[in-house]
């Protein structure tokens, strides 16, 4: 039986453009799963059981991990409706993790030793688990049908540049309309852990197209920006008959963006350190992988940076929230340590972020610092679910006002 509570509510009708980002981090997915899960429960308070993110934002982005949760919430099922909702994400970390990464014991030299001949011999993972999964998951879903607009970031090796997964160009251009669950093993297929992937798609035509696909990481880990500037490309391609602000009107963005954590407090490497390492140690070192580890913290954080500068200049900080842990110690900044002790940990860590302070980043130190008189993270997440309910409801009744007109 289909959902009596509407999907569709015209942007032209509304004031905002919403936008949620959700970064990669493996494991650490189950991070972000609490905060949305947190988010939806107050819009169901407010609008009702049936609600669901994807009926709020006009669009929501997601890197590798934060990929799979971005078409969780977005395809459809029988009745038209998102297939999950947010809180059942955390019970799919809970039950998938420790499939899609298998633990293989062995401490020590010994399992260091497997360890190092892994990273030489091949990915870590077959990804055989994870490709059935998302494939019985999503089947035969297009991109071009997720229930609100998507943009999943991959990089293709063979052209060497990213390919970016969105469902406004899916519309127009039939060859990257591919299906959801390629584009999720692609987006995940995070290099020394994964194998890269490959498909092709098929236009009406007859026309091909190829695509060697590994982790979204590469090109944006933190897709809160690039999700943003789809957007705006999306509002100066079709105007105000889409979205009715100007095309450089970001200060009527609300955005709100999830991290999965990192080590920072660690402290994990230093330059004396890595000054002496060479191929493998840049890999591998002491169970970490900080070539990977390095380019995925480098691209989150510069996209939260320039996002902060953009919200600051435009007098609208209050339209941009990220919500980031930058103190995981140990097991929990892994992004495939599949223990239950490791993924209740993880639990925790999100379960705790909603109640820490608001933060934003040191541009100098890039370390996450309270915001003055920024309340909590869930008071602000609380503020934001009835900034999203409004603007709904402000869609609706302004389709409603027009078609009485």
């Amino acid at each position: 039986m289909a959902s009596n509570f509407e999907i569709s509510s015209p942007r032209s009708q509304g004031s905002l453009v919403t936008v949620l980002s959700i970064d990669g981090g493996g494991v650490r997915g189950i991070i972000p799963g609490i905060i949305i899960a947190f988010l939806e429960s107050k819009l169901q308070e407010l609008d009702g059981e049936e609600a669901r993110l994807a009926d709020y934002f006009d669009v929501i982005a997601g890197t590798s991990t934060g990929g799979l949760v971005t078409t969780m919430l977005t395809a459809p099922n029988k009745s038209n409706r998102p297939m999950y909702s947010a809180k059942d994400i955390k019970d799919f970390y809970l039950k998938q993790s420790p499939k899609i990464f298998p633990q293989k014991g062995g401490l020590g030299l010994f399992g260091s030793a497997r360890s190092i001949f892994s990273a030489i011999s091949g990915p870590k993972y077959d990804g055989k688990y994870l490709h059935s999964l998302v494939k019985d998951i999503l089947g035969d879903t297009k991109l071009h049908q997720t229930l609100t607009n998507v943009v999943i970031p991959t990089f293709d090796i063979k052209l060497l540049q990213p390919t970016i997964f969105s469902s406004f160009e899916a519309k127009t251009t039939p060859l990257k309309d591919a299906n959801l669950s390629d584009i999720c093993i692609g987006t995940s297929a995070a290099p020394t852990y994964f194998p890269a992937h490959y498909f092709e798609t098929k236009d009406s035509n007859g026309n091909t197209r190829s695509f060697n696909l590994i982790d979204g990481g590469l090109a944006a880990n933190n897709p809160t920006l690039l999700a943003m500037n789809i957007v705006s490309k999306n509002i100066f391609l079709e105007s105000q008959d889409y979205f009715p602000i100007n095309p450089v009107e970001y200060s009527k963005f609300l955005v709100l963006s999830v991290g999965t954590g990192s080590a920072k407090a660690e402290e994990n490497y230093n330059a004396k350190g890595a000054a002496k390492w060479g191929v493998l140690r840049w890999l591998y070192n002491n169970g970490c992988t900080p070539i990977i580890d390095i380019y995925s913290q480098a691209s989150a954080d510069m996209v939260d940076i320039m996002t902060c500068i953009l919200f600051k200049t435009l007098h609208s900080e209050n339209n941009y929230l990220r919500i980031q842990d930058d103190t995981l110690m140990g097991s929990t900044s892994s992004v495939d340590i599949s223990t239950t002790e490791n993924l209740e940990k993880l639990v925790k860590i999100g379960e705790n972020l909603i109640e820490k302070n608001v933060s934003r980043v040191n541009i100098e130190t890039g370390i996450y610092e309270p915001v003055k008189g920024g309340g909590t993270n869930e008071e602000a997440l609380i503020h934001f679910a009835r900034l999203l309910s409004k603007e709904r409801k402000r869609r609706i009744n302004g389709t409603k006002m027009a078609a009485a007109a």
